[in-house]
């Protein structure tokens, strides 16, 4: 069992290094062991493109006798046609000794179907090796797929003393964070598929909500203004994909897209969302929708970046208690973990 777990460390480690360019597909990790060493490895690397096990079979020497291999992997092999053929057919036609998996996949076209192949071609299956790791992994991935809801992290920076924005007479802006922290919020960005603003602060902020600082995609830009009081010659629509979710008209337009909701709440929203097979939202916006967030209990996440600086007056920034972790950062800034009580 300890080898089990370090071989699934291992998987997790390359899982890993695709968490930029594989959503809305799972991170996954494959490892190859013969006589007690790693013989091959592969992850998944991009949408699209050949799957671990795949790219772990790649690497092994014809020498290798691989019906004496264990293979390792963080989650359940695919049993489905999608962009590319079923792995758990490729396992099977390799004739493994053993294969090890941390987690069913619960996506419902594979959800234990994977494991069942493989047992039935009389492959030695072990099951649940570190999976509370190989959940949390692919928690947002994991959420879209059980709850047909998108993962939503909350994210927002705050003074010392609470404020997040200026009070409403107050047309000057003042950046709360250090500059030098960017990297860390663009990170953020590019380890989602989509962000989320009112029309409030795309009208005063003209925001480009993009990745600049860090590796990664831009994320797809989602913004909420029902009654489409929105300037749409602003940054944001300039560069990338974004929908604008109305209660008036739905039209597709070169660079952005209007959605009409009859029925226009965060819920449907988020529904919406996922049928396009976006995964994890993160929100970016202003103090009015945060809360509506919140009230709703629509989050799994939050991030807060506690700034050292102080206002004398602004908007208030919500409260949700204790951290479940917290970090220094640049310049004596802190940043905040929490989830939902």
């Amino acid at each position: 069992m300890e080898n089990d777990e370090f071989y699934m460390i291992r998987c997790l480690e390359l899982a890993k290094l695709g968490k930029l360019e594989v959503a809305p597909n799972p991170m996954v990790g494959c490892v190859i062991v013969y006589n007690g060493e790693i013989v091959a490895e592969g992850y998944h690397k991009k949408f699209g493109g050949p799957h671990a096990e795949v790219n772990a079979f790649a690497q092994l020497s014809d020498l290798v006798p691989l019906h004496l291999c264990d293979i390792y992997v963080n989650l359940e092999p695919c049993s489905h046609y999608g962009k590319t053929p079923p792995c758990s057919d490729l396992i099977i036609a390799k004739k493994p000794k053993r294969v090890i998996i941390g987690m069913l996949d619960p996506n419902h076209k594979v959800a234990g179907k994977g494991i069942k192949k493989l047992m039935e071609a009389g492959i030695n299956v072990s099951m649940g090796t570190l999976e509370l790791e190989c959940k949390l992994l692919n928690k947002k991935f994991i959420k879209a797929h059980t709850t047909l809801l998108p993962y939503v992290t909350l994210k927002w920076a705050e003074t010392k003393n609470g404020f997040m924005a200026r009070a409403k007479y107050d047309s000057s802006h003042a950046k709360i964070s250090d500059p030098k922290n960017d990297p860390f919020v663009h990170q953020l960005r590019g380890t989602h598929q989509s962000i989320l603003v009112g029309a409030a602060t795309v009208n005063k902020d003209n925001p480009r909500l993009d990745v600049r600082h860090a590796k990664g995609s831009s994320p797809i830009k989602i913004v909420l203004s029902a009654t489409l009081s929105l300037d749409l010659s602003k940054d944001l629509f300039k560069e990338g994909k974004t929908l604008v979710y109305n209660q008036l008209k739905s039209e597709i337009i070169d660079k952005y897209e209007l959605i009409k909701l009859e029925h226009f709440s965060l819920l449907n929203i988020l529904k919406d969302l996922a049928a396009r097979d976006i995964h994890s939202v993160l929100v970016e916006g202003g103090p009015l929708v945060l809360d509506s967030f919140i009230s709703q209990k629509l989050w799994d996440e939050a991030i807060i970046i506690k700034s050292s600086a102080e206002w004398t007056d602004g908007i208030k920034a919500p409260w949700l208690g204790i951290p479940s972790y917290e970090e220094i950062i640049r310049n004596n800034d802190t940043i905040k973990y929490f989830k939902p009580a």
